[in-house]
């Protein structure tokens, strides 16, 4: 079996999503973060939280394989999230050598209710972060912000 990704590769991919993403958290003004949407979608900064509270507990899950519930995070300021993110930046830098090698690859249910391999659950959370992502921009345009460029990772 030949590998396509390193898991190195894989954290350093995300890492890349995640400093955009940080910066589109960044560029919201404090005020809109939390209250600005269209069309009946939640805010940028529940979203932002809804990173949040699937990062590492994730992670963690694959390291431990406990899976302790996620709720979303209660972060209530824009400067709280950006000081979360950072902090679970760091964390998942430290947490992400822990993950045995065949985790990747093995078969399990998270939080006792989703179903996958390691890789593919930890995949679900990069793309639901794109996908989300996506989002803030939309937003910040309406706003009248321009968005940092996607592919400036």
């Amino acid at each position: 079996m030949s590998v396509f990704m390193t898991a190195d590769a894989l954290l350093a991919h995300w890492q890349g999503h995640r400093r955009l993403t940080r910066r589109v958290i960044d560029a919201f003004p404090a005020e809109q973060l939390f209250t600005f949407s269209i069309g009946g979608m939640r805010p940028f900064g529940d979203l932002a939280r809804e990173f949040l509270s699937m990062t590492m507990p994730m992670v963690n899950g694959l390291v431990s394989g406990e899976w302790k519930s996620f709720a979303l995070a209660a972060h209530d300021s824009k400067d709280a999230v950006l000081a979360q993110w950072d902090k679970d930046t760091a964390l998942l830098d430290a947490a992400w050598p822990k993950i045995a090698p065949a985790k990747f690859a093995e078969q399990m249910v998270a939080f006792g209710e989703y179903p996958g391999t390691g890789y593919s659950l930890l995949l679900y959370v990069i793309d639901n972060e794109i996908h989300h992502r996506g989002q803030g921009y939309v937003y910040l345009r309406a706003l009248g912000i321009a968005p940092p460029a996607f592919y400036e990772r």
